[in-house]
């Protein structure tokens, strides 16, 4: 079977599957059409379709023959924002865009079911094919919670995501840490309100909150090595006061935490502790209380080495002008960790920039892809999926667990 020869005929498929999803864009969960055309696709393919965190989607493919249980992942969600570009396939939503790529995953996922579903009877094992609605709240932590990873028990992970920054023909694969564990935080600084002419009488939170924004540049810039473990606290809105002669109760803050290594969560030179410990010297200085509120986060992508070597692998020999492939790490989060954290996984990014022409980063308004993408993505899943069966028996992480079920 001329695997390669499959995945051209199916292009012209992929890219119609991507076009009609960024027509329609849906924000996270509220992926009603793309989750019932992802389901209805996967039920024709003949696979086992189940629904989870209300919009999400599972195809399981079982193989004829024994062996491990992969997992392979799309996202689904667009972006609260309004498309600029002139495609003639541009959204029809108001407000709502697909900025990131979602929808090119969800259409090569979606292919790479249909052409692994027709090898059935070749395979050493399972897949999950999974599409995961709300990305860029961590949807992947609720499909998880309600037994994504088990029954049948899922041994590796896989994904990947569409990158303009990188040229089409590259693709960056990476062992260890490559995508930042990310906290979305909102702080509220509690002062006493007061008259501006006597503020000797108030506790003053603008002041406070004007202090705790310098104040905690100095953990990524005085605390850390910036070599070892990159770490970067951003604030996005500041909202507080009702009149210029007025100091407010309170004032709030909210912003992400990024960083880019791994690290126990209870130790003191976790960022999050680190950031609440110089919130609250701060705090106290200007007599002033703090509450801190984590609205969701979720841990650094990490690469196994064993995972990144065998899509290495496979992308060096995905055709006869195989790509180039290059290491890439970024502080752009990905809940795709939530997934890489519990069983070993690669996470690879599929260059999309478009040769000669202005590409636009991801989440703006006039972002678009190099469609050819669209094939070294799909040949990625195909053959990765198929390489990771094959030489299932030479990963050690796969053995060591063969034995602790002895």
């Amino acid at each position: 079977m001329d695997i390669s020869k499959i995945i051209a005929e199916a292009k012209d498929e992929t890219i119609e599957l991507r076009r009609d999803f960024h027509r329609h864009p849906e924000l996270g969960m509220q992926e009603i059409r793309t989750g019932n055309k992802v389901a209805a696709y996967l039920a024709a393919c003949g696979l086992e379709v189940t629904r989870l965190n209300q919009t999400g989607v599972c195809g399981l493919l079982r193989g004829d023959r024994p062996g491990p249980i992969l997992l392979l992942r799309a996202d689904m969600d667009a972006l609260p924002i309004e498309e600029e570009t002139d495609l003639p396939f541009k959204s029809v939503n108001a407000g709502v865009m697909h900025a990131c790529g979602h929808d090119a995953h969800t259409a090569m996922l979606l292919v790479a079911a249909k052409i692994l579903s027709g090898m059935k009877k070749d395979l050493k094992g399972n897949i999950k094919f999974v599409f995961e609605p709300n990305e860029e709240n961590v949807g992947a932590l609720a499909m998880i919670e309600e037994g994504l990873l088990e029954d049948p028990r899922v041994d590796a992970c896989l994904g990947l995501h569409v990158w303009s920054p990188l040229r089409t023909g590259q693709v960056g694969i990476t062992p260890g840490p490559v995508m930042a564990g990310m906290a979305h935080f909102e702080l509220v600084i509690k002062g006493r309100g007061g008259h501006t002419a006597t503020p000797q009488d108030a506790v003053d939170p603008i002041l406070a909150a004007a202090a705790v924004v310098q104040g905690v540049q100095a953990i990524q810039t005085r605390e850390i090595d910036v070599l070892k473990e990159p770490t970067v606290i951003m604030f996005g809105k500041i909202q507080g006061g009702t009149a210029s002669n007025v100091i407010p109760d309170s004032v709030t803050l909210s912003g992400t935490l990024r960083y880019l290594f791994e690290g126990p969560q209870d130790s003191p030179e976790n960022p999050k502790n680190r950031f609440e410990r110089v919130v609250s010297g701060i705090c106290a200085a200007h007599r002033a209380g703090y509450e801190i509120t984590y609205r969701y986060s979720h841990p650094t992508l990490v690469n196994h080495p064993e995972m990144a070597a065998l899509i290495g692998s496979v992308a060096s020999r995905l055709s006869q002008r195989p790509p180039e492939i290059v290491s890439f790490v970024t502080l752009a989060g990905e809940d795709f960790s939530e997934f890489a954290a519990r069983v070993p996984g690669v996470f690879c990014f599929v260059g999309a920039g478009k040769t000669g022409k202005e590409n636009f980063p991801h989440h703006h308004p006039n972002f678009d892809i190099d469609e050819d993408a669209l094939q070294t993505g799909l040949a990625l899943l195909v053959k990765g999926a198929l390489h990771f069966f094959e030489t299932a028996d030479q990963l050690r992480f796969l053995n060591r667990e063969a034995q602790k079920k002895k």
